[in-house]
């Protein structure tokens, strides 16, 4: 019998529009011959099943749909939300209380590399990669008299992605303004410290057999006037994106072997990738971030990165569904 896919789209955050391509994305690649696919979207308004331009309610009871008279019960939720609830550990909590399997890190793993606050010093105690030195806000700051580091220095939502409320701060005018906005999108913020260098990618998987997949790395190289890569360099075009990374081949195996690494220690699972920063006048790589549910749009890294090792989207999202069977 064919198999009850739950495509598991939207979201909460400003990555909402980003999820839905992405999960329509995915949509096209799977092999409908093999599995019935639902498109299944969350956001504020509500949890639907939209098929035929139609939207009918799920069951979050017991996490199912009625078809014709009939309730439909899933093998598989291939989760494709980023940020809220899909990326920080509220749906994976769900679906454990349920049995439901999915294609993504545990609860644990989730909540814990969604928060930059968290997650940075776990990794930087590690002592496998450098992570910039940072402050962590839980309110708005009246001054500036806890600010320790020195400018430039990103601003930016400590559980968020896409760049979304991310600034690159110059100037203590520009910082509270920075900060209000960051807490737009969030309940802490990140001030961190701004390492110059170059921008690398690098995405993980492990096969249901056990084999584990170290994507070529890729180099984030911003243009048209934007400095680093934020939701304009992303989406909208302003960004060289090159896969394989023109680089060193030290530098390429080192973020590669630090990835492997990661990946392990921090208990992944499903699609990941990591984000770093190489400083080339120290030769040192620091740890920007870890995308637990990376794009999977047509303009999304990972897939570049499958396809630069001879893997199609439509192979990489089988493989996705058969290690979380397993």
């Amino acid at each position: 019998m064919k198999k009850n896919i739950a495509l598991v789209m939207g979201g909460f955050s400003g990555e909402h529009d980003i999820s839905i391509a992405s999960g329509n994305q995915v949509y096209g690649q799977l092999d409908h011959t093999k599995y019935n696919v639902y498109k299944i979207v969350i956001d504020r308004k509500g949890w639907y099943w939209e098929q035929d331009g139609k939207h009918l309610p799920v069951d979050r009871g017991d996490f199912t749909v009625t078809d014709n008279g009939s309730k439909v019960r899933f093998d598989l939720a291939f989760i494709i939300i980023h940020g809220n609830p899909g990326e920080n550990g509220v749906l994976q909590g769900y679906f454990d209380m349920l049995g439901v399997k999915y294609t993504t890190c545990g609860f644990y793993t989730s909540a814990l590399t969604f928060q930059k606050g968290y997650c940075n010093p776990v990794v930087k105690s590690f002592g496998i990669v450098k992570v910039a030195e940072s402050i962590l806000l839980y309110q708005e700051p009246k001054d500036l008299s806890f600010f320790t580091l020195g400018y430039p220095v990103f601003v930016k939502p400590a559980a968020g992605g896409s760049s979304v409320a991310t600034t690159k701060v110059k100037s203590a005018e520009q910082l509270l303004p920075a900060i209000r906005e960051a807490f737009t999108e969030d309940h802490a913020v990140l001030v961190e410290a701004c390492i110059n260098g170059r921008e690398f990618d690098c995405g993980v998987f492990r096969k249901a057999d056990g084999e584990k997949l170290v994507f070529p790395i890729t180099e984030i190289i911003p243009k048209g006037g934007h400095e680093f890569f934020d939701y304009a360099a992303k989406y909208d075009g302003f960004s060289n994106e090159v896969t394989p990374a023109e680089c060193p081949e030290s530098i390429s195996k080192h973020i590669q072997e630090v990835s492997s690494k990661l990946y392990d220690l921090l208990g992944c699972k499903g699609i990941v990738r990591f984000d770093y920063i190489h400083d080339a006048a120290k030769d040192e790589l620091y740890f920007l971030e870890v995308n637990t549910i990376p794009g999977q749009s047509a303009e999304s890294i990972v897939p570049k990165q499958a396809k630069a090792m001879g893997i199609t989207p439509a192979e990489l999202y089988e493989m996705s569904i058969q290690a979380a069977l397993a």
